[in-house]
């Protein structure tokens, strides 16, 4: 749906394209020029107006800016027939605010000290001491091997600062590709043409039983002696639902899910309740109310890999980081 143009006349000189104030609609009209075009043109001149605007005086606003006078009242003249506005009442070098110019004025303040904020930030993310990671894993690592982990980097980093986000496999790395993060802990490690991914460490899995279940008094058990038991399982999506539903189809049988969840712990939580089994990595702190037996066949378990964006660059605290977790590989996981 096409905005409407406000056609606004040129007081200064006659131009062969028209004024216009877009009310919503950015695209290209023949004869007209979108946002994008304004933009572009009116941004360089932003800065030597705001500087003009506060001194009122265009020969001291060109020395604080250090740039020739007449470059400057060249720009001032130019921002004028852009606008198609008189922003300056001119007395020799001397001028002032035209109620147009105050206007204006004030937003471009704004403007200017938004971009200054952002800059501001962006160099602060970027400084190699008190930098900020963009750092996401999974929500089985949260309790001990993330902590460890921030625990050990920071002994020598201790200034750098993390953005820290707890999600599913496959959400994390859409998060990748949206620059939303700068690494990630995952699993299964990912394999696409756009991601770079190193395989860290390998987490053993375990087939959790209620506490009064039949396979309880056990410490092994083939994976196939569970196939006629109930699943409690992670929802589809996540890394270890795709990895149990694996599992099950290579020991012979399809699982027989009763409840999904997005959380291991809420699944140990419902398998003490005796609502299902679950194949998971070992907890944190041991569960009351279940029992875990290793898993002989097949064999079950899950590599953890690091995960980020292909060619994207890395500011210094991320490189830090990475190396760091590099260095982990085989000892990434808190025993």
């Amino acid at each position: 749906m096409h905005g409407t143009f406000i056609i606004v006349p040129v007081m200064h000189q006659q131009r062969s394209e028209a004024r216009l104030s877009p009310s919503g609609d950015t695209e290209d009209i023949e004869g007209r020029e979108s946002i994008e075009d304004i933009v572009l043109r009116l941004a360089p001149r932003l800065a030597y107006f705001a500087g003009v605007a506060r001194t009122e005086h265009v020969t001291r606003a060109a020395q604080e800016m250090q740039v020739p006078q007449s470059t400057l009242s060249r720009a001032m003249v130019r921002l004028e027939q852009d606008l198609g506005v008189d922003l300056f009442a001119r007395r020799g070098r001397t001028v002032s605010l035209t109620h147009a110019g105050r206007t204006f004025h004030a937003s471009v303040e704004r403007a200017l000290a938004e971009i200054e904020r952002a800059a501001d930030e962006v160099r602060a993310d970027a400084d190699p001491a008190t930098g900020k990671v963009a750092f996401g894993f999974l929500h089985t690592m949260g309790a001990e091997t993330v902590p460890g982990l921030l625990q050990a980097f920071r002994a020598e980093h201790p200034r750098v600062r993390f953005s820290l986000v707890q999600n599913y496999g496959e959400a994390m790395i859409e998060r990748l590709r949206a620059g939303e993060l700068d690494l990630c802990l995952t699993s299964p490690v990912p394999d696409a043409p756009d991601l770079v991914a190193r395989r860290l460490d390998e987490q053993k899995l375990r087939l959790v039983v209620p506490a009064d279940h039949r396979l309880a008094a056990r410490k092994r058990i083939r994976l196939a002696e569970a196939a006629d038991e109930t699943f409690v399982t992670l929802e589809p999506g996540y890394g270890m639902r795709r990895i149990t539903d694996d599992l099950c189809k290579e020991a012979g049988f399809k699982p027989r899910i009763a409840f999904e969840g997005e959380e291991a712990e809420t699944l140990r939580g419902l398998v003490a309740a005796g609502l299902g089994v679950a194949l998971l990595p070992p907890p944190a702190v041991p569960r009351p109310g279940v029992v875990e037996l290793t898993v002989t066949a097949p064999r079950a378990a899950r590599e953890i890999g690091v995960a980020w964006l292909e060619g994207h660059p890395d500011t210094p605290p991320v490189a830090a980081f990475k190396k760091f977790l590099l260095s982990r590989r085989g000892n990434l996981l808190t025993s």
